[in-house]
This record gives structure tokens, sequence and C-alpha cells, in this order.
């Protein structure tokens, strides 16, 4: 049965991984302390808390907290009624203290989005069982308030579509490339040095992180098990900056985008580099903000904007669970109880849609004739085809073209015949562009 929390008695946190969220959710606490009372009718305190390193200076208090090496002992602690789980990583001491805190029936806060994403509905089935709560607003987008819209605000709704840009340092480095002139790898350095990138970067710039982001929407959305292994991934190292360029010259802008939405195929899932509309909303996002966009049947679209990352924004989504638990807030991890998440059927092919293609043609007769013939032979059309001039190689010359709507297999049947032509200096480059 549902606990019925006590309208007095303090809810107890203990606190696992102490690094900058963590420090920014002990500092809510401690600052807003009477806030929080009078927004929940009780209390909110820290009990216990769990690092790597007891010594490191956080600069906050944590006199009053006992201590735990072990985030499993924190979890299991008689004085500890959520345990909070900010250390990160898909497996190891994270998966197994959260599973024993579901297991002695203690509800969960965590951002946690790895875990989430690969383990999700084995741990909703877990904390379903025992009566308690697994929430993880701070996965999420940051400060977006995103899984809340989608299990709360939009609960009237059939999910039609889920658009966005979900990983801040992707959309930093192609926003300076755009407005710098930079090179990639100059902004990828310089992200690095800023501290802006995982310890291992393909998890940002390969799209792996904003994957898991959004596997956890598209299952809210849509009422499927969590699938990331059916993600449809592709990073941006790929992306020159005379693709942002040239992508600007025809109207658009380049973005991480990741697109979800339910086909007559099945699920389609994908977080790739698109061209977007540089007049939308998605293609006016700077810098290290996210955006996500929900289209529902009966709300139309809903667009979110902020903060994607940082310790006020994503200890401010830790709270917002936390506020939750603490006023008796008690709903299914995906929105609905688990053991009715019926498994996806991934949809083989994306929706068809114009697709932008830059390619480097040889200075041979009737080259650009035979690109054309091999579109045409696929079955694909051109709705829009530039020439640029020969500036760095004058035996070489650049050629976008925007081509209407198409099925990635129709275009990839394309790309095979342009290779079979001998008029290409190098691999033509795709992108896909996406209609917000």
């Amino acid at each position: 049965m549902p606990k019925t929390p006590s309208k007095t008695a303090p809810l107890r946190l203990g606190i696992a991984g102490l690094g900058t969220v963590g420090v920014g959710v002990i500092k809510i606490i401690q600052r807003k302390a009477n806030l929080l009372a009078q927004r929940t009718g009780r209390p909110i305190v820290v009990t216990a808390v769990c690092a790597r390193s007891r010594d490191k200076d956080r600069g906050i208090d944590m006199s009053h907290y006992a201590w735990e090496d072990d985030p499993v002992a924190l979890a299991l602690r008689d004085d500890v009624d959520v345990f909070v789980e900010l250390r990160g990583g898909s497996d190891g001491p994270a998966k197994a203290a959260t599973e024993a805190a579901l297991a002695a029936g203690k509800d969960v806060v965590t951002a946690n989005k790895a875990m989430l994403a690969l383990h999700g509905q084995d741990l909703a089935l877990r904390a379903e069982a025992k009566g308690a709560v697994l929430r993880y607003e701070a996965a999420v987008a940051g400060g977006i308030p995103v899984i809340k819209a989608l299990t709360e605000g939009l609960a009237g709704n059939r999910i039609e579509r889920i658009v966005g840009v979900m990983n801040g340092t992707c959309n930093y480095i192609l926003t300076r490339m755009e407005n710098e002139g930079l090179s990639y790898d100059e902004v990828f350095a310089a992200a690095k040095a800023l501290g802006y990138l995982e310890a291992d970067p393909t998890l940002d710039v390969g799209g792996i992180d904003a994957g898991h982001k959004l596997a956890l929407l598209a299952s809210i959305g849509f009422g499927t098990q969590v699938d990331f292994e059916n993600m449809v991934l592709e990073g941006i190292e790929r992306i020159t900056i005379e693709d942002i360029h040239h992508a600007a010259d025809m109207g658009f802008r380049i973005k991480l985008l990741g697109v979800a939405q339910m086909t007559g195929r099945g699920l389609e899932q994908r977080m790739t580099p698109c061209l977007v509309p540089a007049t939308s909303p998605l293609g006016q996002l700077e810098n290290a903000t996210n955006m996500v966009v929900l289209e529902g049947d009966e709300v139309g679209q809903i667009v979110l904007r902020g903060a994607g990352a940082g310790m006020g924004p994503t200890a401010s989504a830790v709270m917002s669970d936390v506020i939750d638990i603490a006023r008796g807030v008690r709903i299914p991890t995906f929105g609905v109880p688990a053991d009715v998440l019926e498994k996806s059927t991934p949809a083989v092919a994306a929706t068809p849609a114009p697709y932008y293609l830059r390619m480097s043609l040889l200075d041979k007769p009737g080259a650009l004739a035979k690109i054309a013939a091999a579109l045409g032979d696929a079955g694909v059309s051109i709705d829009r085809m530039r020439q640029y001039g020969q500036e760095a190689n004058p035996e070489v010359a650049p050629v976008l073209i925007v081509t209407d709507a198409t099925s990635r297999k129709s275009l990839d049947v394309a790309l095979e015949g342009m290779s079979q032509t001998g008029v290409l200096a190098s691999e033509p480059v795709a992108i896909r562009i996406e209609t917000v």
C-alpha cells in the first residue's frame, strides 16, 4: 500500500554523491528550510551523506550529517526516508544502493539517466511492488520540468511527438562554431578545458547522454518500456564549419536533435544531427541551453526551455521531486504502472523527411548531371541545389543539395549510386531536415 506521510514529521534524506548537484541540494535545504516547510507542510532535513572522499572541502557545513562510506549502508539507514542518488553510473554502487532502498520500501530520487535508461523497467517494477516511488526530474534536461509536464500537466493528452535539444555541451559546441567561425576540434578542446565534457567525451558529442534522456521521455510519452537499445544515435563529430555556414545560407541551423514518435511502423527514436529552420524556437536556441518540444493531441505544441545542467538548475529539479514526496504526491515511475508498459516495436525506418547533402565534385564534364541522375534513379527529387566557388582546390567544386521528403532507405540507395559515378572527391555528408 502507498505510504501516508505524516503531516508534521520531518522528511529525512540520505544523499549519496556530493558533487556539484549534491552540494546544490544541501545548499537549498540549508538556506530555504522555512520556505520548504511552508510549501510542503513538514520540514525537509538531511540526516546522512555518502561520497567518495570525506576530506574534500565542499564549501558547506556538513558537521550535522552522519557519514557512510557505502551508499548501500546509507540507503538502509533507519533515519533515511528518501534515498537521493547523485553518484551516477549505470551500474555498480549507484544501482546497488537504489535497489537496496527500493527493497526496503524507501522512496528514491535520482539524477541518474544512464541507470534509468538501461534498467528503468526493472527498477520501476521493484519500486511499485514495495509501494515506493522512483523520481528522476533531474535526469532529463536539467532544470526544465519536462518529466512533470508529461506525467502530470499533459496527462490528458495523447503525445504525438517529442523533439528536443537535450545536451547543452553539443549545443555549446555548435553555437560557438557558428558564431566564431571555429572548427569542431577547436571548440571541442575549449569545452574540455572548461569542464563541459563528461570524463568520456563520447557520452556528450556521440549523442549517448542525450539518447538516455530521450529514451526516458519516450517511455512516458508513449506508454512503452524504456528502450535505449534501439535508439538511433549519431554524434556531431562529422559536422564541419562549412556545413554550419552552408546551412545558415539556406535558412537552417544544425542541432543535435532528439525525436521520438509512435508511427504505424513502431516507435521511432533517434538522436542525430538535424537541420532545423533558423526562425524556429529550436533554431534560435543558443549555447548550453536545452529545449524540449512536446506535441499533444489536445494541447498542440508546448515548448519548454531552460538551463540543462549546472548546480542550481539540476538541484532545483532534485528538490521538485523531494517536495512532491513531502507533499504525498505519488505517481508511477513512467506515468502508468510499470506492469502495464508494453515493449515497443522499434521503427525500422525513419519517417520521410527532406535531407541536406554536402559533397565535393571533381571538375569533370557532366559531374553534376551524374549526381542528379543517381538521385533520380533512387526516386529522390531535388528541392534546391547550390554550387559554390572553387576556393581551396580549383579541381574540386563544393555542391549542396536539399532534397524533397524521402525515406532514408531511398537516400542510401542514391548515395550508393553516387559512389559509383567516379565524380565524388570525398564521401557525401547527409543531414536530416526536421520540421518543428
